[in-house]
Parts: structure tokens; C-alpha cells; sequence
């Protein structure tokens, strides 16, 4: 018996072992826990522009051998979202008969009603892509947040004990959705930095990995991607492409201004009277499939009487807020169906299924009033992605 973060009883829960080290690389990823709190803690994040985020969800197929063609890949943005909401799409062949499809729905998207689950399963619908897995199988279901920020979002990277590195600090180049090569290189001037670091007498901040990102081709390769997502998220889909070609054809990314986001992600969005409701075609069971079926196969996995780590801090905003105001969003952005809005004796309800849970950070970075507590789960529960994912 052990006591959980809230001080009630969690009957697995133990203290396990404590780790101390004179420096720590924190490299939790999008939205880390630990990170967010150092974050808000040394105020990392003064004079620099908000994060935002994207959701990425993702499914693996097994194709006919006959339309397998490896090395293909097919990209796409826009459709099915309305100009103002910024998104798109992945295809790419691979391995044996393997096709991974994705979609990217940027969490800065201002109707209530729109799903980011359903947008996904509904582009499958169209030609360029139905082509591809018609007759096919799918294998895998995931999803995951993702840094869209990019440069102007990025925080002081260093601290006192330790320094910010990968999606942790946001190095994600967000135009070519790649950030494994930039979450390498941070990790290697990190490790650099802190080697510097615990050789002077008395030094608790690694500074110089700030010195070293500045002189490094990751600053360079930020740097020059800074404006499109900002572009999109001001303009639209339209404009955001248009000035997009010409800031990297014509400027090539040193284009002497610099775009800015004005908000968080959780503050664009609309109450539902001012959101246009968005109807979304029932599943086929062929190409598209419903939230259950599709969690199913993302193996996702907690124990039963481990203490939930989806909590609202405080359960008396949801009524007059979430549901009053927005209609449940939670229920509608989650890719994994652990929000629901119950009707019983006449009020409505919300209940939270956190054993469907598949770690995407949505909930964390989205909610309207950042009521819902994400907490790291006990134990090694979670989506249980093979390779390929």
C-alpha cells in the first residue's frame, strides 16, 4: 500500500528508487510531465511565443502484393477541414506489403464539433487514397501529439540540474513533419553541454547547450522553417500555402520578419452556438471503422485498480463549461474514446474511461479551461505499438 499523488491510497503503488544526478536531460517527448512543470517552475517559457500542437493519428495496413509499391509516398492538406483549420495527410509504402496512413489535425481548430478522429477516417474516403488500401487490412491504430510551434515556441533550454531536449523543448521541423533526426542532435549537444558542464568546479546550469543549438545546423534548420505553420494558423489553408511557396522558394526561410502565434491551442476554440455542426458519415467497416474497433488495435493496456491518471481538478466547471458552453469537446478531440457525456436523471455527466487512454497529451493541451490532470499512469500501462508504428 502505497500513497498516491493526491494523498489517497493506491493499493500497488510503492516509492521506488531515487535517482540523483548534478544534471538531467529531460526528453519526455510532446507535453512531458516533468517538463512542464521545470518549465512553469524557472519561468522557461518568458518572452517566447505560445506552444501548439497537432494530433497525429496513425494506422498501419497490409495491402494486396499487387498494389504494393515500395518507396511511394503521397502527401496531402486541407480537404476534408475547412480553409481555417489547419491539417493533412500522410501515405507512405513500406516494408512487406505495408502502407502507413496518418493524419495531422492542428489542435488550434476553433469548432467544437469537429473530430479529429472522424476527419481522418473520412479522407480515406477519397479516391487518391481509397485506391491504396481498398482490399487491404488494417494492423495497428495510434496517436500521439505533436510540436508545431517550431522556433519562436522554443523555451530557455537550460535550467539549474538540467537541460530541455527533443520534443520536450519543441525541435520538431513542423513542414517536414520530421523531428527524429532534431531530437538526436539536441540529445548530442546536450550531452556535450552537461560534460562541459560537470567539469567546472561549482556549475549547476548547462548554458553553453544554448551556445552550442546556436551554432548548430538544428538552429539553422528551425530558423528557416519558422513562418508556414504560423502562416497557416493566421491566413488559412490557402494563403498559408501561397505565402509558404514563397517564403521557401523566394526567401528560402530568411525572409526579414518573423510570424508570431497569439494564442494556446486550448483558447481558439468556439462555444457550440457559434460552431457549425459537422455531419460525419457512419463507418463502413472496409476503409473506415468506428473509435472502438479502432482502440482495440492500438493494444492499449491499464490495470484495473491502478489509480486513474485522468482526473478533472475541478469536477464543478464541466457542467456549466464543457458541457453548457462547448458541448463536451473532450468527447469529440480524444482518438481514443476516454471522454464520454452521459445523460442520468435528467443532467448530463461526464465519464472518463482512462483505461482506453493512448498517451497523446490531446486531453492535457486541449481542454478550454485546462481542467483536465494528465498524470503519468502507474506502472507501464499504455498503447502497446509494434514496429512500424
Amino acid at each position: 500500500m502505497g500513497v498516491t499523488r493526491d494523498g489517497e491510497q493506491g493499493p500497488n503503488f510503492a516509492p521506488g528508487m531515487i535517482l540523483r544526478a548534478r544534471q538531467t536531460i529531460l526528453t519526455e517527448g510532446v507535453r512531458g510531465s516533468i517538463s512542464q512543470r521545470v518549465m512553469k517552475q524557472f519561468d522557461l517559457r518568458q518572452g517566447v511565443d505560445p506552444q501548439t500542437y497537432g494530433l497525429g493519428i496513425k494506422e498501419v495496413w497490409e495491402i494486396p502484393a499487387e498494389k504494393h509499391k515500395p518507396g511511394f509516398v503521397q502527401h496531402s492538406f486541407g480537404w476534408p477541414m475547412d480553409d481555417g483549420t489547419y491539417g493533412g495527410a500522410w501515405l507512405y509504402h513500406f516494408g512487406e506489403n505495408l502502407v502507413s496512413y496518418g493524419f495531422v489535425t492542428g489542435l488550434d481548430y476553433s469548432n467544437t464539433w469537429l473530430s479529429p478522429f472522424q476527419e481522418m477516417q473520412r479522407l480515406k474516403a477519397h479516391p487518391e487514397f481509397a485506391k491504396h488500401l481498398e482490399g487491404g487490412r488494417r494492423l495497428i491504430y495510434g496517436a500521439r501529439a505533436l510540436s508545431e510551434g517550431g522556433f519562436q515556441a522554443l523555451p530557455r533550454l537550460s535550467f539549474p540540474g538540467g537541460v530541455l531536449a527533443g520534443d520536450s523543448a519543441g525541435f520538431l521541423n513542423m513542414p517536414k513533419i520530421k523531428g527524429t533526426h532534431t531530437a538526436m542532435k539536441s540529445g548530442m549537444l546536450a550531452g556535450e553541454a552537461i560534460a562541459e558542464t560537470l567539469g567546472q568546479e561549482g556549475s549547476s546550469e548547462a548554458t553553453s547547450y544554448t551556445e552550442r543549438f546556436k551554432s548548430s545546423w538544428l538552429f539553422k534548420e528551425l530558423f528557416e522553417a519558422r513562418n508556414i505553420r504560423p502562416a497557416f494558423a493566421r491566413w488559412g489553408n490557402r494563403l498559408g500555402a501561397l505565402y509558404a511557396g514563397i517564403d521557401s522558394v523566394i526567401f528560402r526561410g530568411r525572409a526579414p520578419w518573423t510570424l508570431h502565434f497569439s494564442h494556446t491551442d486550448h483558447e481558439a476554440l468556439k462555444p457550440a452556438e457559434k460552431s457549425k455542426p459537422i455531419a460525419y458519415p457512419k463507418p463502413d467497416g472496409a476503409l473506415t471503422f468506428d473509435l472502438t474497433s479502432s482502440v482495440f488495435l492500438s493494444g492499449t493496456n491499464h490495470e484495473e485498480d491502478q489509480p486513474i491518471h485522468l482526473k478533472l481538478r475541478d469536477p464543478s466547471k464541466w457542467l456549466p463549461v464543457n458541457w453548457a458552453l462547448f458541448r463536451s469537446p473532450e468527447s469529440r478531440y480524444c482518438p481514443a474514446g476516454v471522454y464520454e457525456a452521459l445523460e442520468e436523471d435528467n443532467t448530463m455527466r461526464l465519464q472518463i474511461n482512462a483505461q482506453n487512454c493512448v498517451h497523446c497529451k490531446t486531453c492535457d493541451i486541449k481542454d478550454p479551461t485546462q481542467n483536465i490532470d494528465w498524470c503519468v499512469p502507474e506502472g507501464a500501462g499504455g498503447p502497446n505499438y509494434p514496429v512500424g508504428m
